[in-house]
């Protein structure tokens, strides 16, 4: 159906990503998904998309590629021929935590090149084809939300690399919506917290004390659900008066108090 809204979600075949995908599926978008992997080895999870009732097109890409940015903002363009959203979800963790006095530039290059070069400049391909559609039609509504996490304000010294990121993420976010506010294009930002995925898996232990002993409000882990719902949410257009905001999905870690 022509009519029907397209989502573009990178990293949306598996974990956060895809728990964002199965929200938007169900919501009625059809679904552009990216990810390293290829379309085989990822036919489980966009099968499962696709019981939704949405056309479900995946394109492998690594977003801290230039040329493969390009080429999936054109895969989509192709297929779809129109795009409301995007979703910057696709991000890595270090390959090994290293205390800060012992990390290496070749980890602080990677982490930045994927978590923050890449949806930065994936945002601007998007926002001028966004930018085209609502000069087009001025009822067209769009929007781009960007999954950072607590470590844009909370330290973890053994993955500043990973921290530095997600807070250029946090003003990247403000950036483009300031930018985009003259089409009325919203821009967020969600912000996960401790939530079970392949990243923190090998961490759980120590999570699972710090949760025992009272770090969050909510004493429990947070599941890719719980994010994939407070995205829904944006892209259904419930918060249009919001841009620029950070919506925190972390069971009140960053509650401060007594």
């Amino acid at each position: 159906m022509k009519n029907r809204r397209v989502a573009l979600v990178t990293g949306g075949a598996r974990g956060i990503g895809l728990a964002i995908a199965s929200h938007l599926a169900r919501d009625g978008f059809d679904l552009a998904i990216c990810g390293t992997r290829s379309a085989e080895t990822a036919g489980d999870a966009l099968a499962a998309l696709g019981e939704h009732g949405s056309k479900v097109f995946y394109h492998a890409c690594d977003v801290a590629d230039r040329a493969a940015r390009a080429a999936l903002v054109e895969a989509v363009r192709e297929r779809f021929g129109r795009l409301h959203v995007l979703v910057n979800n696709a991000g890595i963790a270090p390959t090994e935590r290293r205390d800060l006095l012992d990390a290496s530039e070749e980890s602080f290059e990677r982490v930045l090149r994927v978590n923050l070069q890449g949806p930065y400049f994936l945002t601007q391909a998007v926002a001028r084809w966004l930018i085209e559609q609502r000069r087009a039609d001025r009822a067209f509504r769009g929007c781009v939300v960007n999954i950072s996490s607590i470590s844009a304000s909370t330290t973890s010294i053994d993955r500043g690399e990973y921290c530095v990121a997600k807070a250029g993420l946090s003003m990247a976010t403000q950036l483009w919506a300031a930018r985009l506010g003259e089409w009325d294009i919203p821009v967020y930002e969600v912000r996960p917290g401790i939530v079970h995925t392949d990243m923190t898996a090998a961490v759980k232990a120590k999570y699972d004390r710090l949760i025992a002993e009272g770090l969050l409000v909510q004493s429990r882990w947070g599941e890719p659900e719980d994010v994939g719902r407070a995205v829904a949410m944006l892209a259904r257009g419930e918060l249009p008066y919001s841009t620029g905001q950070v919506l925190a999905v972390d069971g009140g870690l960053a509650v401060q108090r007594l």
